[in-house]
């Protein structure tokens, strides 16, 4: 009779963590998830990204797909009806908001229609290649938005539409645009060695998050939401940075005490972020495995834009290489981990998709 109790209670308490809109618990840890916009990537870091961390995106060079990326968790959290925090250096986050991609809510067909011109392509290539195709991937699971429609958790966008303003308005938002925060001319932090533009970003999400009860500490008298934070381009030049200019350590712990500070305001709270950093600015990777260390979830994005993979008929389906560099470990003593570490990403027509790239018996050789 105890452990029927106990788990009749186990059931509950998950049921009430899973009230806030736009979420599910795990069914692995009962960590509470929600969806990044991008079905496959909710699919590849374990159902989706956990309330209360930090996923971090290695940007492309021109920051075509890691900006994408970070419009898609703000697209979705918009439909979610979670509130928003957008934080940038460079553009406006009403600019950002004005670039989101619009929905596919009920055009059912064309989601599939563009499900299946994806599945399409990919048995097609297969097909191709299964003359030259190395023994050990030939049972590799094609990771793809398919994978997750049946769940039906997070949602599809059309790239090539904006989203509809009036949708745009319906949930609060919250902005920090760095040059209308922080003073030109202020060379020196009243608060120390850390930078400047830091400390008010921290100042503002922790006031956002105390006087907009996303404290999970606090007792709530509303309906339980979820805060969603998007930072941009952390670490560049614009936000006072010369972390791959410069050998001064100074500017590394700089960002690291930021994330270290961000880390435990989120841990506190119901609230996500995702943070994109220029990483291939910084050519001291002693840095850049603290940074990682310091963030739950971490990918990569290589696009084909700048490399010489471009001319590669092996990838001559995809835009670019998607790096898995950490994935966190929750509630557990292991973590997720991927079916498979050769991963590339494509735009095609209206849906971008992460998959498995099939490796030739020429190219192992």
């Amino acid at each position: 009779m105890a452990a029927r109790a106990g788990t009749s209670f186990q059931r509950r308490a998950r049921n009430q963590r899973a009230t806030a809109p736009g979420t599910r618990p795990s069914l692995r840890n009962g960590q509470l998830l929600l969806s990044t916009g991008v079905p496959s990537l909710d699919y590849i870091i374990g159902g989706g990204l956990a309330v209360g961390t930090l996923l971090l995106v290695e940007e492309d060079r021109y920051e075509s797909y890691s900006r994408m990326l970070l419009k898609y968790f703000v697209a979705e959290g918009i439909v979610c009806g979670h509130s928003l925090f957008i934080a940038s250096a460079r553009d406006h986050p009403e600019e950002i908001l004005q670039e989101l991609p619009a929905p596919l809510l009920d055009d059912v067909i064309e989601i599939d229609e563009a499900i299946r011109e994806i599945e399409d392509n990919t048995t097609t290539t297969a097909s191709q290649n299964s003359m030259t195709i190395a023994w050990r991937y030939q049972n590799l699971p094609k990771i793809q938005t398919a994978l997750t429609s049946s769940s039906r958790f997070g949602h599809y966008y059309d790239v090539s539409k904006t989203m509809n303003t009036k949708l745009q308005h319906s949930v609060k938002c919250h902005s920090f645009f760095l040059p209308d925060e922080v003073p030109l001319d202020l060379a020196v932090s009243p608060f120390g060695n850390m930078n400047f533009g830091y400390v008010k970003l921290l100042r503002s999400i922790q006031r956002v998050i105390r006087e907009e009860g996303f404290d999970g500490a606090c007792p709530q008298t509303k309906q339980r939401n979820i805060l969603r934070i998007g930072i941009h381009s952390l670490g560049s030049l614009l936000w006072g940075e010369d972390i791959g200019l410069s050998e001064n350590i100074e500017h590394a712990y700089n960002l690291t005490k930021f994330l270290y500070a961000l880390r435990g305001l989120l841990r506190t709270s119901l609230s996500a972020c995702i943070i994109t950093i220029p990483a291939y600015l910084i050519q001291n990777k002693a840095i850049i495995g603290r940074v990682v260390k310091l963030s739950d979830t971490v990918i990569g994005l290589e696009s084909f834009n700048v490399s010489e993979r471009a001319s590669n008929p092996l990838y001559k389906d995809y835009h670019g290489l998607f790096h898995v560099r950490q994935i966190p470990r929750l509630n557990s003593l292991i973590c997720d981990v991927p079916d498979t570490k050769d991963l590339a990403f494509k735009l095609k027509r209206k849906l971008f998709t992460i998959e498995t790239y099939i490796k030739t018996a020429m190219k192992l050789l």
